[in-house]
Order: C-alpha cells, then sequence, then structure tokens
C-alpha cells in the first residue's frame, strides 16, 4: 500500500508545526528534536500514535502508515548508534559526493557526460525529424521498430548508461517495447519472418519487372496469380513494396489539351455515351483520343488509339509525326481492317470534341462505315475517362525517353500495345486481361 499523498491545503497546514522541517505533496521532514521526544516517550510506554498527535499532528492527514514506519526507522537508527543516528543523514547517505567535494577530474567527466547526453539528444532528434514528441507539424512517420533501432545506435555511439527511459520518452515509445524488441526471442521471431520476406520479395520483384513494365500493388498482385501461380494479398504486397522501396510511378496530368483548330465546317454531335462505358457487348462501343509523345532529344510524336470500351482492348492505333487530320482516319482504316474483333451492328465511337473529330473528313469517313458518332461534354474529360487513363498508364510504363529515334519510339508502342492487351491485367475487368475479358463476355454471351 502506497503513502498517502498531500494536499495543497494539508501541506500548508503540516508546515505550521514547529516539529515539522519541509514538507511537500509526496513526503514530510520531522526535526531532530521531534525524533528525540518520540524515542523518550516511546520508551516511556507511550504509542506512536499518542506521540504524534500530542505534539499537534492530525493523525486523519498523516496517515496512520506514515506514523508507523516513521516510528519503526528512528527505533532502528537509534538502537544502532544512539540519539546521533537519529538526524537527517539522507542527504549525507546518497553515496553521492557533493559537488564541492568532487576533484578536477570527476568535475571534468561529470560535464563530459552532459556533453555527451546532449549531443545524443539532438541526434536521436534528428534522426527522428528534428522534432520533439507531440509535434505532428515536423514528426517524421517512423515505425516504432524504426525508433528502437535509433535509440540502440545512439547508446551504443555515445556510450550512455541508465538513459534508455529519457531517449525512449524522447522519441515517444515505450521503454517495455524497447526491450521487449532486443529480446533473443524477438531476434529469432524476426529473422524467420525476413527470410519469408526475402522468398516474397524475390517473387513480387519477378512479378513488377514482368514484360520489364513497371507495376503497382494491384497489378502486381494479379500478375503473380495469372502468371506465377501466386496468391499474395494486397497488404502483403503493400507491406514488401514498402519495405524494399518498389516504387511505382505516379500519372501525370496531360497539359496538352488543344492540338488544332476547328473551322466553322466542324460540327458538334450530341453525347450518346453518357459515361455507360461498360456495357458487356464487345465492339459496340468504342473510345478514340490522341496524345502526345516526348521522347529523346525533345522529340515529339502523337499517338491516335481507339479503344474498346466494355473491354479496354486497344483495338487500332496509329503513331504519327504529324497532327494532320490523316492521324484520326488512317486509324479507322486500320480499325476495320483489323481480324481481332467483329465490330457490333450499333458500334458508335465516342471522342472528345477536338477539331480531328468534329472534321467533316472524319464525321464522313465514319457515316460511310455506318458507324455512329458521341462526343463528350466541353472541357469534360471524364466523359471519356477510360481512355484518359490509358494514356496515363502508357506514359507510365513505357521508356519512351530512352527511344533515340521515331522508328524505337513505334517499337516501344507496339511491345506495349501487345502487353496490354494479352498481359496486363486489370482489376475492374474480374482481374483478367483485355483479350481474356473480351473472350470471357463473348463466351457468356
Amino acid at each position: 500500500m502506497s503513502k498517502k499523498i498531500f494536499t495543497d491545503e494539508e501541506v500548508m497546514l503540516l508546515s505550521k508545526n514547529i516539529y515539522v522541517k519541509n514538507v511537500s505533496n509526496k513526503g514530510i521532514t520531522y526535526t531532530d528534536e521531534f525524533k528525540r521526544i518520540f524515542i523518550i516517550e516511546n520508551q516511556n510506554g507511550e504509542l506512536p500514535r499518542q506521540i504524534f498527535e500530542k505534539d499537534g499532528f492530525d493523525i486523519n492527514i498523516i496517515g496512520i502508515e506514515r506514523v508507523h514506519s516513521s516510528g519503526k526507522r528512528w527505533r532502528s537508527a537509534f538502537r544502532r548508534n544512539g540519539v546521533a543516528q537519529l538526524q537527517d543523514t539522507r542527504k549525507f547517505n546518497t553515496g553521492r559526493p557533493t559537488e564541492k567535494d568532487l576533484s578536477l577530474q570527476q568535475k571534468y567527466e561529470k560535464l563530459e557526460a552532459k556533453v555527451k547526453l546532449l549531443q545524443a539528444e539532438n541526434e536521436l532528434l534528428k534522426k527522428l525529424g528534428n522534432a520533439r514528441k507531440g509535434d505532428e507539424k515536423k514528426q517524421i512517420n517512423l515505425l516504432a521498430k524504426e525508433k528502437f533501432i535509433i535509440i540502440q545506435e545512439t547508446i551504443e555511439k555515445y556510450k550512455l548508461k541508465n538513459k534508455i527511459k529519457f531517449l525512449c520518452e524522447l522519441a515517444g515509445v515505450s521503454r517495455s517495447g524497447y526491450y521487449n524488441y532486443f529480446l533473443p526471442k524477438s531476434i529469432s521471431t524476426r529473422s524467420r519472418q525476413d527470410s519469408k520476406d526475402i522468398e516474397s520479395y524475390t517473387n513480387i520483384l519477378a512479378a513488377y519487372n514482368f514484360k520489364k513494365r513497371s507495376k503497382g500493388a494491384k497489378q502486381i498482385k494479379m500478375t503473380l496469380q495469372n502468371e506465377f501461380s501466386i496468391n499474395y494479398n494486397l497488404k502483403r504486397i503493400r507491406r514488401i513494396m514498402k519495405k524494399y522501396n518498389l516504387v511505382c510511378p505516379h500519372r501525370k496530368a496531360n497539359p496538352y489539351r488543344r492540338m488544332m483548330k476547328a473551322t466553322k465546317e466542324h460540327r458538334v454531335l450530341p453525347n450518346l455515351l453518357n459515361r455507360n462505358f461498360k456495357q458487356g457487348i464487345p465492339g459496340k462501343v468504342l473510345l478514340t483520343d490522341i496524345s502526345y509523345l516526348f521522347f529523346k532529344n525533345g522529340q515529339k510524336a502523337y499517338l491516335s488509339t481507339i479503344l474498346d470500351a466494355s473491354t479496354n482492348e486497344v483495338l487500332a492505333y496509329n503513331v504519327s509525326k504529324s497532327l494532320k487530320i490523316d492521324i484520326v482516319t488512317n486509324t479507322i482504316d486500320i480499325l476495320l481492317r483489323s481480324s481481332k474483333i467483329k465490330l457490333n451492328k450499333d458500334v458508335f465511337i465516342h471522342s472528345d470534341q477536338g477539331a480531328h473529330y468534329t472534321s467533316p473528313i472524319f464525321q464522313n469517313k465514319l457515316k460511310e462505315n455506318k458507324i455512329g458518332q458521341s462526343m463528350s461534354r466541353r472541357g469534360n474529360c471524364w466523359d471519356n475517362s477510360p481512355q484518359e487513363s490509358f494514356f496515363g498508364h502508357l506514359k507510365d510504363e513505357t521508356y519512351l525517353k530512352d527511344c533515340e529515334t521515331f522508328e524505337k519510339l513505334v517499337k516501344e508502342i507496339d511491345d506495349y500495345m501487345i502487353y496490354h492487351n494479352n498481359y496486363r491485367c486489370q482489376w475492374n475487368l474480374k482481374k483478367m486481361t483485355p483479350v481474356q475479358y473480351r473472350n470471357h463476355l463473348l463466351n457468356v454471351a
């Protein structure tokens, strides 16, 4: 049972007693005179409680436990060395010499220890993100185990002793967690986990580099399952990617939206699609657009594609050095010559309101081949989002800047189209590739 904690009011009342030398919320120091009075009266048969009450102490404030423990301590001290032993010797029996008793060498060592502690504190804070505990704006989101390792390195570097609690509080981790982390059992468990992680990393890296196209966690999961017959959950894949710093590039917005000006003859058509992309009928809803391709030494080309909205399969594409109307009309010719898929009788092609697609030449080309036409609302990229998304993935996963010539650029685009249609599984296609999903839809029709 712990001793009673004094309130501020009780401290004030106790301090008024002539036999109290010092008092705080946690303890009380009695005068040497009171200790001698206690011994004499106790030897004459008076009980400790009676002595304290007679000399002005309120037992309800002090607590009977403190009365008994003080009496026991004083009687023991008196038996060892008489009355002289009753003086307050706590200051002198700490085992630590006072500042005046320190030699020059000891003072130097003490100062050196303080400097080391300050250096250790500064280095620890720097590694933690130059922020103290609770400073959320500057704090780096380190894992607890990373902080434990930093604390251990700091202790070993500066040869600190008995400072684990201080450094743990500084880092915002528990001292028990620090000790548990370095237990032999914990080290053994982590070693086994690291061995498993290395095996997982090897498999994930193989999927990440499959067909030399970098991938995110979902792509890696589908590639592992379809190409390597390995089933990892997304949580494991993301953990391994973070642990071994496998990063998938993020798509950037295309700053180039308008490619050529429209004339008075150009005609905008209504939006027949209304974002109803996934109609489950291959060859019915086609999406088209043009994108810039920048390759080595500031060279520029253009890519026109036609995408099946139901399957995300690229049915036709055309890489050109020119933005003339031929880039889109030739893409239609490639589509019509293609044997990939039979076009639906209600087929229509959806695009933005770019000058190529409002052109009478392009629109007549579609009419001649009985292909309907639909257009997005002005300035609304979401109306053609699968096509926009495709261009984003293509630019992330190709190596356009390594292509030195136009011919090498065309070869890179050809390789990517084969990869996209036949090997790149997609989460919203039941984790199938576009070709697999197209066949799936045709089989269930």
